[in-house]
């Protein structure tokens, strides 16, 4: 007979183990950090430039990336320092970028939304929406023509569900049975229109079935429901199955951008999603289950607070890009007749 005493230990908490548990509430952290010390840093004028802050999408990055190697390949959206940081980027090198310096991952000419990391898998954000979702394709398409085993996920907001890329994207992926998982961060908005507004279907995970692979949506604020339902995707992919959608439906706090008002959303609404914050969540989590007490969880807070503090000084006092070197790494072919 089976045990039924598990049957409501939550997935996570019977997949990984309590020190993966905790590294993701720590990349949790780091993240939420991440962003509060980028927004900080803009106000007092250390960063130019705009920037799309995904505070209150932790969960969403994180999970997805849990079952995935340095070997698997990401691509991101222009909201993608979570990703970048839950594929395992260097947190100062991140910062070095939003500062212009020549230490950060595109020698400070990248800005918040152009940041890769090859050796981590992290093919980079884009600032065009959708843009990620042909780019995954390829990525996905290269690993079952070299046998690489390895698996793309592709992350892209629910704006991107009405760009065409998106129905090429899918449509090729299950025509050539690709191993990609596509993940749609469902923050409601696409800049300041909202998904009731845009899209057709209740659920954009439903328009997996067009395509003839698995859709599924499921709250995107709850760690353990992504790391299943993505989980699960990858696992097929890898097998050989195909592609999947998955819908993770989550919230941003901030605006769409900087110059972003927030006057199409009530502060109560925001005020209700903030108290489904993800992270508070994980911590619940982990406290429940015995895998972390209060003063641990305190204290990976902390240690958090403190890595980024450091980025950010590494980063404030790094070298500039030399004048002379401004057209290094730009490059043209040649046109022939």
């Amino acid at each position: 007979m089976a045990d039924t005493g598990k049957k409501n230990i939550p997935y996570a908490i019977g997949k990984y183990s309590a020190d993966q548990l905790k590294g993701a509430l720590r990349k949790m952290y780091l993240i939420r950090k991440f962003e509060e010390g980028a927004e900080d840093s803009y106000m007092r004028g250390l960063i130019h430039g705009t920037m799309h802050l995904s505070i209150g999408q932790e969960a969403s990055a994180v999970g997805s990336c849990m079952s995935l190697t340095d070997e698997d390949k990401i691509t991101s959206t222009h909201r993608g320092h979570g990703h970048c940081v839950a594929k395992g980027a260097d947190l100062s090198r991140m910062f070095a970028d939003f500062f212009g310096k020549e230490t950060g991952y595109c020698k400070g000419r990248g800005g918040s939304m152009h940041i890769a990391d090859p050796s981590k898998g992290n093919l980079g954000a884009n600032g065009i929406v959708g843009g990620g979702l042909p780019i995954a394709v390829g990525a996905a398409l290269s690993a079952k023509r070299l046998g690489t085993g390895a698996v793309t996920v592709c992350f892209f907001g629910d704006g991107a569900n009405n760009e065409g890329a998106f129905h090429e994207a899918l449509n090729m992926a299950k025509v050539w049975n690709l191993p990609v998982v596509f993940v749609c961060e469902n923050n409601k908005y696409g800049m300041s229109t909202s998904t009731e507004r845009s899209t057709a279907v209740k659920n954009i995970a439903e328009r997996a079935a067009a395509y003839a692979m698995p859709g599924v949506t499921v709250d995107g604020n709850d760690f353990s429901a992504v790391t299943e339902a993505v989980d699960a995707a990858v696992e097929r992919a890898r097998n050989g199955e195909g592609p999947s959608l998955v819908e993770n439906l989550t919230y941003r706090w901030r605006g769409h951008s900087k110059s972003d008002r927030n006057r199409y959303r009530t502060k109560e609404e925001i005020a209700e999603w903030q108290g489904r914050d993800p992270i508070v969540a994980m911590g619940r989590l982990l406290m429940e289950h015995k895998i972390a007490t209060e003063a641990e969880i305190e204290a990976i807070e902390t240690e958090a607070a403190g890595i980024i503090k450091d980025a950010i000084e590494f980063a404030s006092t790094a070298p500039d890009p030399k004048l002379e070197e401004i057209t290094r790494d730009v490059y043209t072919e040649e046109a022939h007749a």
